[in-house]
């Protein structure tokens, strides 16, 4: 009778095959060549090595400071890492490039070219994360930023169910087919984040058009809890896959073989949640929009945090900007490019070069993290900062709260940005969107249920050792 002995004797890796594998073999009695034909048809794969040499990367960036210095160092460090994962054949980094977790991590403005694979740790958990214009013609910036402030949502949750917008049968059947996005958790995030834009960097933006004058809407999201959920799910996977063909790579580098059933869906799923974003967006356009009485004279959107697919390559952008046209079935204008609240939102075209792979940078990105930008702030009230940062447009924070890390200051120089797309041929700007005002979510955490919370259980905490000390002075008298 073979064992499992048997089994390792020969070199085999143990796993949950063995079973199967012992089953057949001693059922049909098999031994000598007979044994090791069957075992080459069903042992797993030679474990993939990383590559012995990182693949080289273009930096499509510049210091000027020794901050800036620092972080282009820390994100080359990270590349280098990075490009060593087996199934990567070519990368870019941005002039927006940050650090966006420990070493090996794709950065803000990466680019990562991978063959056959889709790694879901490199779009993150904001899949999808995006930007569209809406053209109003000549209608007040003050009336589009005061009508979107009452119709559009930010923070935590989603929408009750009186105020949610309708989920297009389409997309709901889609995700009801697909293993990854049909539990009812997905589902319920699908109908009550529909309309919504979540916190940190993202914002609703009005502003005018140096071109023409019109009045422009611009919203930047991504895909919410729908998206988080799939990112959830295809880190799990991922990370099945990893384990069983290449444990040397970076767990937050596995990946999901496209050509697997897993990865075919994966892919379906993706191409879904990019589907819902977009109606994200388009809710709110179109509500402001018929709140005003306005027509629409132009739009388009794009996103700057998805996986884009050329045959069997697989370009995954952490925050850049898709030029290609290959990338974006449904282009329709230029690509939108922000900067900060207080800067012009560029749009503009470019063409796929050598150092570029088809992409320009998606905003501004940050020198510093949001802690240490706080910190470099001690001394400044955030009233005086705010003051400071937003003179001259109407900026609001929806939940009334100044959170002084998406201030102006807490990015990169939008002229050294812009200065860098010139030098590095990545696009060329072709209208500017000048800011009115914007609303951003704020530094709603203030008063979230868990710091309440937290800080009811430190008062109960108190009040209890106020007793005991209370009952041992009368215990004492």
């Amino acid at each position: 009778m073979v064992t499992g002995k048997d089994l390792l004797n020969l070199g085999l890796k143990s796993g949950k095959w063995f079973k199967q594998a012992l089953e057949h073999i001693n059922a049909y009695s098999l031994e000598g060549e007979t044994l090791r034909a069957y075992l080459d048809t069903v042992k797993p794969a030679p474990e993939i090595p990383l590559l012995e040499k990182p693949v080289p990367f273009y930096e499509n960036i510049s210091a000027d400071t020794p901050v800036e210095q620092a972080n282009i160092d820390y994100v080359r460090q990270s590349m280098h890492q990075l490009m060593r994962t087996p199934t990567v054949v070519a990368g870019a980094i941005m002039p927006d490039a940050c650090p966006a977790g420990p070493p090996g991590t794709i950065p803000v403005g990466g680019i990562v070219v991978a063959r056959n694979a889709i790694h879901p740790g490199m779009h993150s958990a904001d899949i999808c994360c995006s930007v569209m214009l809406t053209n109003l013609g000549k209608v007040n910036p003050k009336s589009v930023l005061d009508a979107a402030q009452q119709i559009t949502h930010f923070g935590p949750g989603g929408r009750s169910p009186e105020r949610q917008f309708a989920l297009p049968a389409e997309i709901e059947a889609e995700m009801q087919a697909n293993p990854f996005l049909n539990s009812l958790r997905s589902l319920n995030f699908a109908r009550e984040h529909l309309g919504t834009q979540g916190d940190g960097n993202h914002f609703l933006y009005v502003g005018t058009s140096r071109n023409t004058g019109d009045t422009v809407l611009v919203s930047h999201h991504g895909s919410r809890g729908v998206g988080a959920a799939l990112y959830t799910q295809g880190m799990k996977m991922a990370e099945r896959f990893r384990q069983a063909i290449s444990p040397d790579t970076d767990p937050h580098n596995a990946w999901i073989p496209s050509q697997s059933t897993e990865g075919e869906q994966y892919w379906a799923a993706l191409q879904t949640v990019r589907k819902w974003t977009k109606q994200n967006h388009l809710c709110l356009h179109e509500a402001i929009g018929s709140e005003l009485g306005t027509v629409v004279q132009q739009r388009f959107w794009n996103e700057h945090n998805f996986v884009f697919r050329d045959g069997d390559l697989f370009y995954h952008a952490k925050g850049a900007t898709p030029l290609d046209s290959k990338f974006m079935p449904d282009i329709t204008g230029p690509r939108i490019i922000p900067l900060n609240m207080a800067q012009p939102i560029l749009l503009v075209e470019g063409n796929t070069t050598e150092t570029n792979l088809g992409f320009a940078p998606h905003g501004a990105g940050r020198n510093l993290s949001r802690t240490r930008h706080k910190f470099s702030k001690l001394g400044q009230t955030n009233e005086d900062l705010f003051a400071e940062e937003t003179h001259g447009i109407d900026a609001r924070f929806y939940f009334n709260r100044i959170d002084i890390s998406e201030l102006p200051s807490a990015y990169k120089d939008a002229e050294d940005v812009k200065r860098q797309i010139a030098q590095f041929n990545l696009a060329t700007t072709v209208d500017e969107i000048r800011p009115y005002g914007c609303i951003m979510a704020g530094d709603w955490e203030q008063d979230a249920p868990w710091r309440k919370k937290k800080l009811a259980k430190e008062a109960a905490r108190l009040a209890v050792d106020d007793s005991q000390a209370d009952n041992s002075s009368l215990q004492q008298e």
